[in-house]
């Protein structure tokens, strides 16, 4: 059994094939799929895909970096109206995004540090997006761990130092299609790293692993990303299933 940490499956992207996607997953082994949110305008939808198979998708609720702008606040209201009114399993995606622009910078660190406090609060897990501004981000992390805010540093494609201090942290690192690509250094890194500390993901339909990469990515191939991880703890799929399907059990408390 697998579980995908961070799947976009309630995307337009999945129109025509939702429940066919979804069947796919199920029968690779996927089991269960955490929906991270972007913003207001996704929330509907994730959250009908997650009516409609309760004991198989999970949501998150949060606001993304990218649709932090000077309006980020009211979002945030939005935010909190949503985890007032019915049962998440964290809150993401959040975090900081400084790969388009950096105009918002100043707010999309405020947004971030809200949501982590709230995340506190809430006694709720987080799931992180760090695009070019892992030290912006582990800074707001750092000053806000108290010891209480657990989660995930979803994508994670840092450096050996970078994955290190995540763990430190006390953060597990969502690692994801990237891992298969022929260009990426990233097993290199988690070779330093204790499978213990790992989670998959497939960030669908973003980021496809090989040899998928360049077509939507879907919950399904998330079992190239976990035999790319056997591969590299010289371990059995099963056993890296078992590990890493725990850890996601741990975080979200499902």
């Amino acid at each position: 059994m697998l579980i995908d940490t961070h799947s976009h499956i309630y995307s337009e992207d999945f129109t025509q094939d939702r429940d066919e996607a979804l069947q796919r997953a199920y029968d690779s082994g996927v089991k269960k799929i955490v929906l991270p949110n972007i913003d207001s305008g996704s929330i509907r939808h994730m959250l009908d895909l997650s009516d409609a198979y309760p004991h198989f998708c999970y949501p998150l609720m949060g606001l993304h970096p990218t649709s932090v702008d000077e309006d980020y606040e009211e979002e945030l209201l939005a935010v909190e109206y949503w985890l007032e009114k019915r049962k998440f399993y964290g809150i993401g995606e959040i975090g900081i995004d400084l790969y388009w622009e950096r105009k918002f910078k100043n707010e999309q660190i405020n947004a971030f540090r809200h949501q982590l406090k709230l995340a506190k609060s809430k006694n709720l897990p987080v799931v992180i997006h760090v695009r070019n501004s892992f030290d912006e981000t582990y800074k707001v992390v750092k000053e806000e761990q108290d010891g209480s805010l657990r989660g995930i540093f979803h994508c994670f494609t840092g450096s050996k130092k970078e994955a290190k201090k995540v763990v430190e942290l006390g953060m597990f690192l969502g690692v994801g299609g990237v891992l298969t690509f022929k260009n990426s250094n990233l097993s290199d890194v988690l070779k330093k790293v204790d499978i213990k500390n790992l989670v998959l993901e497939t960030d669908s339909p973003y980021l496809s692993p090989e040899p998928k990469r360049g077509k939507r990515n879907e919950s399904a191939y998330l079992t190239y990303v976990a035999q790319k991880v056997a591969d590299i703890y010289g371990l059995p799929l099963d056993e890296v299933a078992e590990i890493t399907t725990a850890n996601a059990r741990k975080i979200f408390e499902i």
